[in-house]
């Protein structure tokens, strides 16, 4: 196995939309990182911010055991907890907090899940088709591919990998299980990019991309997983605080401007004189459509080329 790394995204950004609530919460602040993984994001909150206690979450027991080592030399201020992040209000109650002054959401595959071959999670190698980000899990990505009907199959690649060859890619599968069930990754990889046509493969890198994302998103429910946790994460934020995300394709995205867009707009009319206090919004945005990463960050981290940033701020109780 691989040594796992992790160049948090964005994190100068993140630090400082987060900094004014956690500053003004003071000895009670508490940050939640949904997405723990290796912890690079939740060390530079208990570096950055001394007063503050950190809550990681992540449904990856290995993650878990790797960032909790390495957060170790900041004792009680910083909790981990074996969760999914849906699970936000009952992690937080557990913890004997009331309310948060931040929350980050960094989506997706983590660095360490793509860099450790064996998860299957990566399409540059050749590994078994698992992409569990938890190993207990009841479903793996060969399952999906030697399980599902053709019309599922291309569903999943459809909706969750944008992939506009989703039924070209769903039959040849199906025909090629017949003769053999699929196992790992490079004989997927091939079949997709005899699946689409030549012209088709000259740009938008590796034709098996999106095909990966749409099985990683299948296997894990994530994008469900999500439109539970962003408005539970709202609900155990604090006035003042902030919940930052960290998006990194459209879908992802998609639900994070329509779920800050519902409580940052009001919902009287929109040509009444005065607004009724129950009908104001009670978050504010707190960044200007979504923010993408600078050409420095995406030289020195090219996973960081298609992160997607927002935030909102809770403005009233």
């Amino acid at each position: 196995m691989t040594t796992p790394t992790h160049v948090p995204v964005a994190l100068e950004r993140v630090l400082e939309l987060l900094a004014p609530a956690v500053e003004a919460a003071g000895e009670r602040a508490v940050v939640v990182d949904t997405t723990l993984g290796l912890g690079g994001h939740s060390e530079a909150f208990l570096r950055t911010f001394e007063q503050a206690r950190v809550i990681g979450i992540d449904r990856d027991p290995n993650a878990l055991r790797l960032s909790t080592e390495r957060l170790a030399p900041f004792g009680a201020r910083f909790t981990a907890a074996e969760a999914v992040y849906d699970d936000i209000a009952e992690v937080v109650a557990d913890a004997g907090v009331t309310s948060v002054a931040g929350i980050l959401f960094d989506l997706g595959v983590s660095s360490m899940q793509l860099d450790e071959a064996e998860r299957g999670f990566a399409y540059a190698q050749d590994a078994p088709l698992d992409m569990r980000m938890d190993a207990s899990g009841p479903l793996t990505a060969a399952d999906v591919l030697n399980e599902y009907d053709a019309r599922d199959l291309a569903r999943v690649l459809r909706v969750y990998g944008e992939e506009k060859f989703a039924k070209r890619i769903a039959d040849n599968v199906v025909r090629a299980r017949a003769i053999e069930p699929f196992s790992t990754s490079a004989r997927l990889v091939e079949l997709v990019r005899d699946s689409i046509p030549q012209a088709a493969r000259r740009t938008g890198g590796n034709p098996a991309k999106r095909t990966f994302q749409a099985l990683r998103i299948e296997v894990n429910d994530e994008l469900r997983v999500y439109e539970r946790a962003l408005p539970a994460s709202l609900g155990v934020l604090g006035v003042g605080g902030r919940v930052v995300v960290l998006s990194y394709h459209s879908l992802e995205d998609r639900i994070t401007k329509r779920g800050f867009a519902t409580v940052t707009t009001s919902t009287a009319p929109r040509d009444l004189p005065i607004v009724p206090e129950d009908q104001r919004p009670r978050f504010r945005l707190l960044t200007r459509g979504a923010e993408t990463a600078s050409p420095t960050e995406i030289e020195a981290n090219p996973r960081a080329a298609s992160v997607r940033l927002r935030a909102v701020e809770r403005t009233a109780a």
